[in-house]
């Protein structure tokens, strides 16, 4: 029981490290603006919520219980995926976004390519 209890603090202190060294990134990638305020606060806040769990894993078993869920890494699991599939459908959506403005772009580019061609037969 002992080392059991060793091995999940040595756990919690590398798993918080790397919070730490996830929120440096996440502020250096925000102050060079290559993530917005938006998804800014959206990543402190997912890395917020995996320190906070790692540091009192107790805590998801008394949220599962609150809303009717066994387990409280059931919770995380279902949450996971929820944020998961929506990131997806997002993901799924600027793809389908830059796929129709690479089309827009390659027909504006052979017209071009055609009428300066034209022109220059003339």
């Amino acid at each position: 029981m002992a080392s059991r209890i060793g091995y999940y603090m040595i756990f919690q202190v590398l798993t918080v490290v790397f919070v730490l060294y996830v929120f440096y990134k996440i502020w250096v990638r925000y102050k060079d603006k290559t993530i917005n305020r938006r998804e800014f606060i959206f990543w402190v806040l997912v890395w917020l919520i995996v320190g906070v769990i790692v540091l009192f894993p107790e805590l998801t078993t008394y949220l599962a219980r609150l809303v009717g869920i066994g387990r409280g890494v059931d919770l995380i699991i279902y949450i996971s995926i929820a944020i998961l599939f929506y990131m997806v459908f997002k993901i799924f959506l600027r793809i389908d976004k830059i796929d129709q403005e690479i089309t827009a772009l390659t027909r504006k580019t052979a017209i071009d390519d055609k009428l300066k061609k034209s022109d220059q037969s003339d």
